[in-house]
């Protein structure tokens, strides 16, 4: 299927669903309306047992348009064309130019729907999506809606192109704050096509959304400076704020590191020199005077023999 193109001649990143995923979504969908309409059906046979018969068949018809139509009419509303069989399979209910559908496209899809769907068991919606060069149901043509998938494969990524380098930092004290989320998107969608677009066309686009975020910053764009150039400066300046955002978030959340302390090494032994051995002198054995008797014979012996005895 080919992408989506707007009135504007933007291509938008839309790709119609095709008929295997809706067929798939809308089972599941008919699967729970069917056991909702059950459970109620049960219980207001039980509550209107003292009714007469057209009491219970006014009943019966009132349940039915509650349940098959209202429900996923008011599920289709307040979930902006999300249902629960296409949320389980990535599909979404926009309208022609890619916006969030309202309840009137969903009470017409509705309404259109007990007819091709309920009436006819699927067939003429079917037969209808398959005609179709975007896939659409006659509830779809008649409401101007259009099914879309929401998950794409991940391996076609959109890139923005950079902006001139002599206009990088220039919008550093812009106000982006009133700038709205559809204008964003509509800029980065024409900035990412704008190589596939007509040169007229694709200047008159970049001047209407340039005058259109000139007008929610309440500053005027430079003077002299090209109308896409400006947007690519100012995208790029969007896209720097929020990386600077994104990166200070993580590092105020990231956890201090815990310091640990540092090992203590044991003292190292104190080695205390031995005292020195200072030698001491023996002491002289005092000898006690020998007897006046002795002393004269050891005399004599002495003088005989020629020894003397230590004194």
């Amino acid at each position: 299927m080919n992408e989506l193109v707007t009135g504007d001649a933007v291509v938008l990143g839309l790709r119609p669903a095709r008929l295997p995923s809706r067929a798939l979504a809308l089972a599941i969908d008919l699967a729970v309306v069917v056991a909702v309409f059950i459970l109620v059906s049960i219980g207001l046979g039980i509550a209107a047992v003292s009714l007469d018969e057209a009491a219970v068949a006014a009943i019966g018809v009132a349940a039915f348009l509650l349940v098959l139509v209202g429900g996923p009419v008011a599920v289709e509303t307040l979930s902006h064309g999300r249902s629960l069989g296409k949320l389980a399979c990535g599909l979404r209910v926009v309208r022609d130019d890619g916006g969030p559908i309202r309840f009137r496209h969903a009470l017409v899809r509705g309404a259109m729907g007990m007819v091709e769907i309920l009436m006819t068991f699927g067939v003429v919606a079917c037969l209808a999506s398959l005609m179709s060069a975007r896939g659409r149901r006659l509830g779809d043509v008649f409401a101007g809606t259009l099914v879309v998938r929401e998950r794409v494969p991940t391996g076609r990524s959109v890139v923005v192109p950079p902006p001139p380098p002599w206009l990088v930092g220039r919008f550093t004290q812009l106000d982006l704050s009133a700038v709205p989320d559809g204008l964003w998107l509509a800029i980065r969608q024409y900035l990412t096509r704008m190589q596939q677009l007509d040169a007229e066309v694709g200047r008159s686009i970049a001047e209407r959304l340039a005058g259109e975020l000139v007008t929610m910053t309440g500053a005027p764009a430079p003077h002299g400076v090209p109308a896409a150039a400006y947007l690519a400066a100012v995208v790029g300046e969007r896209q720097a704020r929020d990386a600077r955002r994104v990166f200070n978030t993580a590092r105020t959340s990231a956890p201090a590191p815990v310091s640990t302390p540092a090992p203590v090494s044991a003292p190292a032994p104190v080695f205390t020199p031995a005292p020195a051995i200072v030698p001491v002198p023996p002491v002289p054995t005092p000898v006690s005077p020998a007897p006046a008797g002795l002393a004269d014979q050891g005399a004599a012996g002495a003088s005989s023999t020629g020894f003397a005895p230590p004194g």
